[in-house]
């Protein structure tokens, strides 16, 4: 073995690896990050969780929970040994007397909303990666999605979450409910953090952010009381999830929507409010960044001189209603200043306008090799009437260290997502990510925003939290996580930094880093490319070795 650790004993019955290659295919996740574990760990029941714990505390080696592995800042890998969630992958039946579905970590998201639309329900949380991205994940991040818009994020569709806390104790915490049984970390928290937190509710609250998974969910707990929302978002720092009961919502009537094209930021931000009013779904933002890239592949159905695009997304009892609406939001949107808007009112014209969304990430997997699209500034949000000014210094960021970059998002909610184009052959590449990073905090902070919209803080972020959130938070959070973990067994340096902690380690695509094992190369080069962080990593693996 490579490391000195002790596997799990007869208590366990999933799986232990610490040879290079098993954690090699671990050690990597979306993001830019590569930090190699100690060791990885497969439960294949719950009690093999809270039997790890155990074990983790008799070896003093942290737990770094993970399921795909589709996180981007760094939240799903970390030196310490990997608990690799995603083999807990039930999925219960829909309760149509509380519209409930009870469901595994591991259980993907959209396997997840197919079984809910067989009692004619949906999931209504869905983030682009929901054919890969698990309900763990989701949690964990507080995950959002083009219809946050209208549905909220994550948090507000889970009933119920059942944990295992870094004692080894298990417990069901749910709203209204309480938590049963009682456990010692909820009573540390209750006692100890809880009444600074209500005393502090309108201090740390972010009222002007329509979206935030950025930091813990303090201020929806000193809403409602409800410890669900701290542990929602908490990124397995908190207690290691192990079953999920989400709230489910009735399946839309119909839908229409609009690609709406406009000569400047400006214009498209006003557009987007109107998208809001009109009770939008989802109004999503396509930057010219992003129209240029796309473009490379085929012709675009967008005027000449557009800036940005917005589509669009009503839902509605009935068909009629679902035109009616779209007409009328048409309209409107032609008054405030589109130069163009298209309607889609049946299933083909609506996938049609939709495709322009998906058209840049074939391309951006065609681009040279050594161009590398990294996302280290994926994630802001900003008040909405701030949102042309984020986009405009996202690009003179860009611009002022000779970085090109893909800019797009959800523009109803204020939130960008930013792939730059890094081309690693260059001398001092790693000082132009430094600096975008740099420049686009500051302009985060300046404008009111966060870092984290739905992807979550990670290790990439939570040293950089001071920059854009209170003291006070700051503080309360550090206290959240030592009266839940006070070992710090539980995915150190995420959420609360650790002492001397930085954004950048290394970075995966760095040409100069240790080559990995072919056959591990090969399964991590697959996942990336062919979007496959549903696959079973050590199945890939298998796969793969005999090859060598």
């Amino acid at each position: 073995m490579t490391n000195e650790l002790t596997p799990p004993g007869r208590d366990f019955s999933g799986v232990f690896r610490d040879d290079l290659a098993a954690r090699a295919v671990y050690s990597e996740s979306a993001g830019i990050a590569r930090v190699m574990p100690a060791a990885v760990v497969v439960p294949a029941t719950v009690d093999d969780v809270a039997a790890l714990v155990r074990w983790a505390r008799a070896e003093h080696v942290t737990l770094v929970p993970r399921a795909s592995g589709s996180s981007m800042p760094g939240g799903a890998i970390g030196s310490g040994v990997i608990i690799d969630l995603s083999r807990l992958d039930e999925i219960g039946t829909p309760d149509l007397s509380t519209h409930r579905i009870a469901v595994g970590p591991g259980a993907v998201r959209n396997r997840v909303d197919a079984r809910a639309r067989t009692a004619d329900l949906r999931f209504p949380v869905d983030p682009s990666s929901g054919a890969f991205c698990t309900i763990g994940g989701m949690v964990s991040t507080n995950a959002a999605g083009a219809r946050t818009l209208r549905f909220g994020a994550t948090r507000a569709w889970v009933h119920s979450v059942d944990c295992v806390f870094a004692d080894g104790s298990r417990a069901t915490v749910a709203r209204d409910g309480g938590t049963s049984p009682r456990v010692a970390a909820i009573d540390r928290f209750l006692s100890d953090v809880a009444p600074a937190i209500r005393d502090a509710r309108d201090a740390i609250a972010t009222p002007t952010l329509r979206k935030n998974s950025s930091g813990y969910g303090l201020a929806d707990f000193a809403r409602s009381g409800d410890v669900v929302d701290v542990l929602v978002g908490s990124e397995g720092t908190l207690a290691l999830i192990v079953g999920v009961e989400l709230d489910l919502a009735p399946l839309p009537g119909a839908t229409a929507s609009l690609l709406a094209s406009f000569a400047s930021l400006d214009a498209a931000v006003i557009g987007a409010g109107e998208a809001r009013r009109g009770n939008a779904s989802a109004c999503e933002l396509l930057d010219r960044t992003f129209l240029d890239v796309a473009a490379r592949g085929a012709p675009l159905s967008v005027p000449s001189g557009t800036e940005a695009v917005l589509l669009i997304e009503l839902e509605a009892e009935s068909a009629d209603v679902a035109a009616h609406s779209a007409r009328s939001l048409a309209r409107e949107l032609e008054r405030t200043g589109a130069t163009n808007v298209v309607i889609g009112l049946d299933a083909a014209e609506e996938e049609r306008l939709w495709a322009l969304r998906h058209a840049a990430s074939p391309i951006l997997s065609r681009l040279d090799p050594s161009l590398k699209s990294m996302q280290f500034i994926e994630d802001g949000v900003v008040p909405p009437d701030r949102l042309a000014d984020y986009v405009r210094g996202v690009r003179a960021a860009l611009a002022a260290h000779d970085v090109a970059g893909v800019i797009f998002g959800h523009a109803g909610d204020a939130h960008v997502h930013v792939n730059p184009l890094i081309d690693v052959r260059r001398d001092g590449w790693r000082d132009r990510v430094a600096g975008v990073l740099a420049d686009v905090v500051e302009l985060t902070a300046t404008l009111g925003g966060s870092l984290s919209g739905e992807h979550g803080d990670g290790a990439l972020r939570a040293p950089l939290l001071a920059r854009t959130t209170s003291a006070l938070a700051l503080d309360l959070a550090r206290r959240t996580k030592q009266a839940f973990d006070p070992d710090g067994l539980f995915n150190p340096g995420v959420k609360v930094p650790l002492d001397g902690q930085r954004a950048l380690g290394d970075i995966k695509y760095d040409p100069a880093l240790a080559t990995l094992p072919p056959a591990a190369a090969r399964v991590l080069e697959h996942i990336e490319r062919d979007r496959a962080y549903a696959n079973f990593r050590l199945d890939m693996l298998e796969q793969q070795e005999p090859t060598e």
